[in-house]
């Protein structure tokens, strides 16, 4: 198992972890210097915050393990396609590279509604999307028809 699908299993085991509360199933790590500095899962409901996505979570974390808001040279993954919240959040706090799992063709800001990081703002993360890509929407999926049904 390469790096990026450990750390990708750790962000699907936050997201079972949310679903098994009746969260949206999004988890997501950060790392630095191959050390899990932060995690967080989406808790929405839990915290009745719009905010509490996982990305937000788990940058919270980081930076309180950190001692610093700026996350430079730490990586992100993240088992859903950030949306421009989280992507905005990212910028902000200088977060070197993103990995996320399943794009969201309805709130994605890394490419799937827009690019947030193709814009002229002050920082330009790297991204790379579909690191296990099936596993990550196969949650997601799984979870909307459980509530569905």
């Amino acid at each position: 198992m390469d790096r990026r699908e450990k750390y990708m299993k750790m962000a699907l085991d936050l997201a079972e972890k949310a679903a098994d509360s009746g969260e949206v199933p999004v988890g997501c790590v950060i790392v630095k210097d191959d050390v899990v500095v932060g995690t967080g899962e989406n808790r929405m409901e839990r915290d009745r915050n719009a905010q509490s996505h996982a990305e937000m979570n788990a940058m919270k974390n980081a930076s309180e393990t950190l001692g610093t808001w700026r996350l430079d040279g730490c990586e992100m993954y993240v088992t859903l396609e950030p949306c421009p919240m989280c992507a905005g959040a990212v910028i902000n706090s200088r977060l070197s590279r993103i990995f996320y799992g399943a794009k969201d063709k309805r709130a994605g800001a890394c490419g799937s509604v827009l690019n947030l990081f193709q814009e002229d703002f002050h920082h330009k993360p790297q991204i790379v999307g579909g690191v296990m890509e099936d596993d990550c929407a196969g949650i997601l999926t799984t979870f909307f028809k459980s509530i569905r049904s």
